[in-house]
């Protein structure tokens, strides 16, 4: 008794048989590297916004901020009476109001898509050539003077007969335009809309190679985004998800799944009046989505509400809770990007965006502390889920909801910790960091 006792250990399995399985198995990790080499660690923006090609203009997005401001001012002149209309808890009001105001001066648009597509419907072909060469020269000129957003790009018409070529040159123009001012920016953004079936995703690789063969860019250098508007995109005629198929037919270059609200709805023979983000065909299509792009590195999007916060105040109050509702339920899901359609959409966007990250904030800092430091508490958490803990703060930190200062007292950790303790990310797997 109290004596040291050394274990006799003993196996069954020879090295060769762990050789064996290893070569065996070699395949197949090498094949889940490929398809599933994690999150890229990139910021992703919380919204898109959409702007028809022939009103876009030089100005747009500051025009979008300051009718976002003056919204806010007319309807929710301070903290408490935004807190009153969207039911933020008294503690959060000021933090959040001020957040709000702050962003919608200093960047009110994190993602922009200058809108060739739904919104800008059939135009005479001289008109979208003008439209879509005007597009790239106004983004061009934003990266020279330092305004442009933070990503930015087109929706072209998509790759359906009818308007493949009118898609096609819009894409060509744009492009080639970006190119002809200095080059691509670094936040290049790319919609291809109403994706129905894989060949059309490798048909868009197809016309990003020859783009990039003939200016001499690196293969690989232009992503796009698909966007999931039809029923055939979730499930094909043989009963798969189709949207498994595109994300490996994009070969790496997808960078995101955008849900389409309305057009998807009506694919399914919803009503117009139950047409919503939250509607049962709608959870299903995007819970799809996400599990077909879990581990990709391709990000989900949210869809929008075309329920438009103008008029009298009360009228506005009940579209800005509507839409601070949507977005704060697509949040909880994992979904943490939409569409904002409207500048009055802007105020929502961001009291729901800043909302749930203040309000988790600091339950999630002390949690990851506990971890960090192995103590002990009332919840026993993994690895996984401090990986979900601070990719949670990184996202605060991305969008303004948090300051860095603030997350380094409450956790004594840099925003390099944060991202160790995110990762992997790209290199999941034991694959060789990219």
């Amino acid at each position: 008794m109290g004596e040291d006792r050394q274990e006799r250990v003993t196996t069954t399995f020879t090295r060769a048989v762990s050789e064996e399985v290893g070569a065996f198995l070699a395949p197949v990790d090498d094949e889940l590297r490929r398809r599933y080499p994690g999150d890229p660690g990139t910021r992703q923006p919380v919204h898109t916004v959409y702007v028809p090609g022939d009103t876009f203009a030089a100005d747009t997005v500051r025009s979008w901020g300051a009718t976002a401001l003056a919204a806010l001012d007319e309807h929710a002149p301070d903290a408490a009476a935004l807190a009153a209309v969207l039911g933020i808890p008294d503690h959060l009001a000021e933090p959040v109001h001020d957040r709000v105001r702050a962003k919608l001066e200093r960047e009110p648009v994190e993602d922009l898509r200058v809108d060739f597509e739904d919104g800008y419907g059939a135009q005479p072909d001289d008109e979208e050539d003008r439209a879509a060469a005007h597009a790239a020269r106004l983004v061009a000129e934003t990266v020279r003077d330092g305004t442009a957003v933070f990503s930015t790009g087109i929706r072209m018409k998509c790759l359906e007969a009818p308007v493949r070529d009118r898609g096609i040159r819009t894409l060509d123009i744009f492009l080639t335009g970006l190119m002809d001012a200095g080059g691509l920016p670094p936040g290049l953004a790319l919609t291809l809309p109403k994706v129905t079936c894989a060949e059309q995703v490798t048909a868009m690789v197809r016309l990003l190679e020859e783009f990039e063969r003939a200016h001499g860019l690196p293969s690989g250098r232009i992503g796009f985004e698909i966007q999931i508007e039809t029923s055939q995109a979730i499930l094909a005629a043989d009963g798969t998800a189709t949207v498994a198929r595109m994300i490996q037919a994009a070969g790496g270059r997808a960078t995101g799944l955008h849900y389409g609200t309305f057009d998807y709805s009506a694919c399914l023979g919803v009503s117009a009046a139950h047409q919503s983000s939250d509607h049962p065909a709608a959870d299903h299509a995007k819970a799809v989505m996400q599990v077909a792009a879990a581990g990709t590195g391709v990000r989900v999007c949210d869809g929008s509400t075309n329920v438009l916060p103008v008029g009298p105040t009360a009228k506005v109050h009940e579209a800005w809770r509507l839409h601070y509702g949507l977005t704060r339920r697509a949040l909880a899901r994992a979904y943490y990007q939409g569409w904002d359609m409207h500048p009055g959409h802007l105020p929502t966007r961001y009291a729901a965006v800043f909302t749930f990250y203040r309000e988790g904030f600091e339950q999630a800092a002390a949690r990851l502390v506990r971890y960090a430091d192995r103590t002990g508490g009332d919840v026993m958490d993994e690895p996984a889920t401090a990986k979900a803990l601070s990719a949670y703060l990184l996202r605060g930190l991305d969008c303004g909801a948090l300051d860095i200062a603030e997350v380094a007292r409450a956790t004594g950790l840099t925003r390099a910790d944060l991202e160790a303790f995110a990762g992997p990310r790209r290199g999941a797997l034991g694959a060789p960091p990219q």
